[in-house]
């Protein structure tokens, strides 16, 4: 089967070809079809044919890391792909740079490689001349600014990891090296008991307090200054009044620990007056410790935290397609971004727990969030209030991440998502963090990326459709 002239005419590339042009191409091309969930070419064999879509709907994917990832998806009649650089170099070496996949039935209208080249030479020698330059100019300038964005990207996320990673990191050493001093207290108390002949069944009780007082330890509840103030004079005074040498100094850890007087008294009464004095501090190592191992137990918890919301930013151990909870992504997106964020800005969270998971490419709406966060902060400067919030409407889930700052000009909003498009000085910005947003929302998940802007209010709200997408096997 063969498309006639007015056919062909009526496709958005050949309109403006003479007859005799589109006669040629009638004569060369020929109709193919292609079944639901069929692969039209794969990623890598030679590219042999030129594709135009006639009817139906394609997925073009491209190979990451093993996986098949969905780069755009089009319904639009006259969509091509395919041996599009053909007319560049040599044709026998190309190879299709990406796969082709029905994802319904597709009619297609198909020109050999060879054919489509020679055309392009001949009809267009100028223009090729021009692509095949502006093909090799633009892979080198993309390769270097790739590279040179994702050094950045990493650099910036492992300075602020490192940052973030540091402080439980630094804590749990101190709680360490303080907690050894702890442990040597303990074994010169026990050996100082050990040495006054305690008999055995003082001995027994005195462990019994102590796991006691470990549990309190475990256990006791936070006290606003005033009263911890009131309860270490309390507990000092009767330290004091009991012979306790700088017992001031043990009343905070007592205190902190849930310990007070009245329970000091039963361990003195439980082991004697001549070892009161050694019981209390025992009891006071024993419950210092106690609280440094739950210094090191929350530092080591923090640093597992954020190990975890790493590997949820990064998704590196899952598939690239998947149901997710958003509220996972964003919390990763924060946890990561949250050394950028200054003192100055108030975060405020408004999510609406209750929303369904959606399907989605998890690290590349992180990609996301981390654009228009990136944006938001930078509009604000040093003060301002982040806004992140979570809804439904209708078959959607809504992000919107919203700024208190400058604003966006009105002649600007309608160019913001075009690529390389920036209102940053120069070196400042690429122009392309809302181009890939608005590709990575709207191409690759069907949804939709809308913008309302005013001074001291911009609001960025993404549109996520809870109906997964048919994807290639």
């Amino acid at each position: 089967m063969k498309l006639t002239v007015e056919e062909l005419r009526g496709l958005f590339l050949f309109e403006k070809l003479d007859d005799e042009k589109l006669a040629w191409l009638a004569e060369h091309g020929t109709i193919e079809t292609a079944s639901a969930r069929e692969t039209v070419f794969r990623e890598g064999e030679p590219a042999t044919c030129f594709y135009v879509l006639l009817e139906g709907t394609v997925s073009l994917t491209a190979l990451v890391n093993g996986d098949q990832v969905e780069f755009t998806r089009s319904d639009q009649r006259g969509s091509y792909a395919g041996a599009t650089r053909a007319y560049v170099g040599e044709t026998s070496e190309h190879t299709y740079p990406h796969s082709m996949h029905a994802v319904t039935d597709l009619k297609l209208w198909v020109l050999p490689a060879e054919t489509f080249a020679g055309i392009m030479r001949d009809w267009f020698p100028m223009a090729v001349h021009l692509l095949d330059g502006l093909f090799v100019g633009q892979r080198a300038v993309s390769t270097v600014v790739s590279e040179r964005q994702r050094l950045l990207a990493l650099g910036a996320l492992s300075a602020g990891l490192t940052h973030e990673l540091n402080n439980p990191a630094a804590a749990a050493v101190r709680a360490t090296e303080a907690m050894r001093g702890r442990i040597a207290g303990m074994r010169d108390k026990l050996a100082k008991i050990a040495d006054g002949r305690m008999d055995g069944s003082r001995l027994h009780e005195l462990v019994r307090f102590q796991d006691d007082a470990v549990k309190r330890a475990a256990h006791a509840e936070e006290l606003s200054p005033l009263a911890t103030a009131d309860a270490e004079d309390e507990l000092g005074d009767w330290l004091e009044a009991h012979g306790v040498e700088g017992g001031w100094d043990l009343a905070g850890v007592l205190v902190a620990g849930g310990i007070d007087a009245d329970w000091l008294s039963r361990v003195t009464a439980a082991v004697g007056d001549d070892y009161a004095e050694l019981a209390v501090r025992y009891i006071t190592y024993t419950v210092d410790t106690e609280m440094l191992m739950g210094e090191i137990d929350d530092a080591v918890r923090r640093i597992s935290g954020l190990v975890t919301a790493t590997k949820q930013y990064s998704q590196l151990d899952r598939a690239p397609y998947q149901t997710v909870d958003v509220h996972e992504l964003l919390h990763a997106t924060l946890i990561m971004i949250k050394s950028k964020i200054p003192p100055g800005v108030t975060l405020v969270k408004e999510v609406d727990k209750s929303l369904p998971p959606v399907p989605a490419y998890a690290a590349e709406l992180n990609q996301v969030w981390t654009n228009l966060i990136d944006n938001a902060l930078g509009a604000m400067g040093d003060h301002g209030t982040l806004t992140v919030r979570t809804e439904r409407e209708g078959d959607c889930v809504v992000v919107t991440i919203g700024d208190t700052g400058h604003g966006i000009p009105p002649e600007n909003l309608s160019r913001i998502f075009e690529p390389f498009f920036t209102t940053k000085p120069v070196g400042e910005g690429t122009g392309l963090g809302l181009d890939i947003s608005y590709r990575i929302v709207v191409n690759k998940h069907g949804g939709d990326i809308r913008v309302t802007s005013e001074p001291g209010d911009t609001r960025f709200r993404v549109y996520l459709p809870l109906t997964p997408r048919t994807l290639p096997e």
